[in-house]
């Protein structure tokens, strides 16, 4: 074989499998939830992606401005047709021709819509009827898309399930699906086998330790170190409450006969703040679940029953979610908060990247704006229960040094809550960026000009 074809062929072959490479790296999703009044324009929310290792989001509905703020980001997406258009979805072809052409054909291929989730937890949701719709329904959607063309018609049609779905999870291997719902789930599943379509579900350790909150439960939910749990039946011990969750649902669908099913976690997450009957809900094991569980999706091992790749994964959530009912822990699953800050590090950012903002309108007279101001500090309307948590949160990120503020440092003193969250809320500020979103925290700080230095107590700046 000629020399230049023999390096043309293995070129060819490199590129190929890098290829395959970086398709096997985007795994990682997170859940856009929209139950909020103060949640980012979408065009930020785009950049604040962008520098993330987010490469799928999936969004309850059908937001346009989302969908439009993500075209060209190489983002995919999953929209949803909610459980109230199911009725007519099911009954009407031409109700779903409709949802196709307002929901899906203004916005492919610019924007990479790549599944269609019909309804949320219908199955389970103990409504015989509509669950009976939902089979029809995406039916419809189905011959909808396919009958739109393009872009469209390469568009995936499933649903979403909660861990309830089973009736037996522990052990992994005795994994089943509730014999009431066999008939309806085992047609659905038909149907996702037969459109190459992937089965939906939000597995969540954290609900899991909420039943059983011992220590040793703990380590298990957050990928922790721990003595392992054996399933008796299949001899595997697991080490974490994510793989047997999913290998008793994989466990469940080859039960059916469906055992090369797709899986797709849908909703996972743990909250970071809770009531005090909510055990676990705490910042740091939102940080130990979330960044473990990245940390675990990058390694490609899998779980025991589908080594050796990860399945595509949602976090959930992107924002925390304010006016949703319920306990505390409802509304504080956000990664981020609505200023584009993290939340807590989950390793979700690239490094060496920030989110950009628009710049402001007026350009003068702003005392806040990054040109104007070199440091961050305490509003002074801000309560010392405000700045306590804001302290805590600084402290608590790698990079930010609060040695200074301990007892004998340089800026120990005046021994205020102000003063050592006015030095850690500045050091958070000046290792992230400088930005103007940097300097947040909840609306309890503000951006100054004057430099708040003093005696041997020096605070990084310009």
């Amino acid at each position: 074989m000629d020399r230049r074809i023999r390096r043309f062929i293995l070129l060819l072959l490199s590129l190929l499998v890098s290829f395959s490479f970086a398709k096997s790296q985007s795994y990682i999703g997170v859940n856009y939830g929209e139950v909020a009044d103060n949640l980012p324009p979408p065009d930020a929310t785009a950049r604040l992606l962008k520098t993330t290792s987010i490469s799928k989001v999936r969004l309850y509905g059908a937001d346009p401005a989302i969908i439009r703020a993500l075209a060209g980001t190489n983002i995919s997406l999953v929209i949803g047709a909610a459980n109230g258009d199911i009725p007519a979805l099911a009954t009407d072809p031409s109700a779903a021709t409709r949802w196709i052409a307002a929901n899906v054909l203004p916005f492919v291929p610019d924007s990479q819509i790549s599944v269609v989730a019909v309804g949320n937890e219908v199955i389970e949701s103990g409504d015989a009827t509509l669950a009976a719709q939902l089979l029809p329904a995406m039916q419809n959607l189905l011959s909808a898309a396919a009958a739109a063309g393009g872009a469209a018609a390469g568009i995936k049609i499933s649903t979403v399930n909660t861990m309830a779905v089973l009736s037996q999870s522990d052990p992994p291997s005795t994994g089943a699906f509730h014999p009431e719902i066999a008939s309806n789930l085992q047609q659905i599943l038909g149907f996702l086998q037969k459109t190459n379509s992937p089965f939906m579900i939000n597995p969540y350790p954290y609900f899991a330790y909420q039943s059983d909150p011992r220590p040793e439960t703990l380590a298990f939910c957050l990928f922790q170190p721990n003595s392992g749990r054996l399933d008796a039946g299949s001899k595997i011990t697991y080490t974490n409450m994510f793989d047997a969750q999913l290998d008793a649902v994989k466990s469940a669908l080859g039960r059916v006969g469906f055992p090369d099913a797709e899986i797709v976690v849908a909703e996972t997450g743990w909250p970071y703040r809770g009531d005090a009957g909510e055990a676990g809900a705490t910042v740091e094991n939102a940080r130990a679940y979330n960044g473990n569980l990245v940390a675990h999706l990058r390694s490609q091992v899998g779980t025991p029953l589908m080594p050796g790749r990860s399945v595509d994964t949602y976090i959930f959530a992107l924002y925390d979610e304010d006016l949703k009912p319920g306990p505390t822990s409802e509304r504080s699953f956000g990664l981020f908060r609505p200023d584009l800050t993290p939340t807590y590090d989950a390793g979700l950012l690239l490094s060496g990247t920030a989110p950009s903002t628009a710049p402001s309108s007026s350009g003068q007279g702003n005392s806040t704006s990054s040109a104007a101001a070199g440091w961050c500090v305490p509003k002074a309307g801000a309560t010392d229960d405000e700045l306590q948590a804001d302290l805590d949160y600084a402290c608590g990120q790698g990079g930010v040094d609060c040695r200074p503020i301990q007892p004998g440092g340089p800026c120990y003193l005046p021994n205020t809550v102000r003063s050592h969250a006015a030095y850690a809320m500045n050091q958070l500020y000046q290792m992230s960026g400088k930005h103007p979103w940097n300097c947040d925290f909840q609306q309890s700080a503000v951006l100054t000009s004057d430099n708040p230095s003093y005696d041997g107590c020096a605070y990084t700046g310009r």
